[in-house]
């Protein structure tokens, strides 16, 4: 595992530098699809969510973290590797915990550490009794919950879709060499199998997509105006 991951990173790494050494002002196709990603990370998450002015900090974080996980994504459906750097606990929860202390860093920043627990614990307009009950919920989705959940939801999503893929290529492979009738049947697990690989291409993108997304929502919830 160790090793895929850090193949895929140095795969990463030295792609983005040949295609930003060599950017031009009328794109190639890679440094095309390249920019296309950053714009579509750049509008439909960073701006829609935190704005232009503290979507310029987050920005490169984000975007990172978008690459990042979308390329470990992808370590699943490709031969050779069959397994995604994200489906083993480690990097899924390097990558949570550093948007749990960017959001819990920022929202300390602009509030204070007093301001920023009663920002998020004590929301306006709640009789004072039920602040007994939700300030415990509130302080533990913001010190465990969130973090926990965007560990579990990529971890579990990206083992799900390797187990599926390597069950059909299993059975795909048993029936054809099943040497009785079920031989026929092979051709419909095979088309479910190749179904599926591009099922995972399009999982790889959308986890990403949400991991980043729900990143950028708790960094703005954390660094928002308070009420």
């Amino acid at each position: 595992m160790q090793l895929v991951r850090l193949v895929i990173l140095t795969v990463v790494l030295v792609t983005m530098c040949i295609i930003a050494s060599r950017a031009k002002l009328v794109p190639g196709r890679a440094q095309s699809i390249v920019e296309l990603l950053i714009e579509f990370v750049n509008s439909s998450i960073i701006a829609n969510t935190l704005g232009l002015r503290d979507g310029r900090r987050f920005a490169p974080m984000l975007i990172t973290m978008f690459f990042l996980i979308f390329a470990m994504n992808l370590g699943g459906v490709i031969p050779g590797m069959n397994l995604a750097g994200t489906s083993v606990i480690g990097l899924p929860l390097l990558l949570a915990l550093w948007t749990f202390v960017t959001y819990v860093v920022s929202g300390v920043r602009k509030h204070g550490l007093g301001g920023y627990l009663k920002h998020e614990t004590m929301p306006p307009g709640v009789p004072k009794p039920i602040y007994l009950l939700l300030v415990p919920i509130e302080f533990l989705q913001v010190a465990v919950i969130r973090w926990a959940s965007l560990t579990i939801r990529l971890l579990a999503n990206m083992v799900a879709g390797h187990m599926m893929l390597v069950v059909f290529i299993g059975l795909t492979q048993a029936l054809l060499f099943s040497g009785s009738w079920l031989i026929a049947a092979s051709p419909l697990s095979g088309a479910l199998a190749i179904g599926i690989y591009g099922f995972e291409i399009f999982v790889a993108a959308l986890q990403a997509f949400i991991f980043t997304m729900l990143s950028a929502v708790y960094i703005q919830m954390a660094t928002a105006d308070e009420h």
